[in-house]
């Protein structure tokens, strides 16, 4: 287990986009597999086991944040923007930056498979399985990931 863990914990950062909350929920993942072993088939591959449960746990701490969010904070008349300003946008001018934010602002189920490719190096099969969907559901996830942070690179770099 200790092989992975610095690669889920890199994974529950690029999806919950919060250290503490990714030292959390990565700890959770080796928790669950833990208790999982039982279950786990020797033909399976550990680490696309163990990134499945990373994938459940993080959406599951994703879930979790926003109803406890919604219970906790009054709603303020005015909503305030995620988006960042404009203005530290140009200021920061750094492309790791806006990178991030793009990266943010992708659905779920696209940033996962992008993050399970391009950051962790998953083949496609690999992912397919940590995803329980097909391989053309990958590819296609990857493919439309890659455009929309494309669409936000071009948008952000326009403001």
């Amino acid at each position: 287990m200790r092989r992975y863990q610095d690669r889920v914990y890199n994974f529950c950062r690029y999806m919950l986009q919060n250290p503490e909350d990714a030292q959390d929920a990565a700890q959770d993942v080796f928790m669950k597999a833990y208790r999982g072993l039982k279950d786990f088939r020797p033909d399976s591959s550990t680490y696309t086991w163990i990134y499945r449960i990373a994938v459940t746990t993080c959406l599951d701490y994703k879930r979790k944040s926003r109803r406890e969010r919604f219970r906790r904070e009054p709603l303020p008349e005015d909503l305030p923007s995620d988006e960042p300003y404009p203005d530290q946008l140009y200021e920061s001018k750094e492309s790791t930056e806006a990178v991030q934010v793009a990266f943010q602002n992708l659905p779920e189920k696209l940033r996962a498979a992008i993050v399970l490719r391009e950051m962790e190096g998953l083949s496609y099969e690999e992912i397919a399985r940590v995803l329980h969907t097909s391989m053309g559901t990958v590819k296609s996830r990857i493919s439309r990931g890659r455009e929309q942070l494309r669409h936000l690179l071009k948008k952000i770099e326009a403001e």
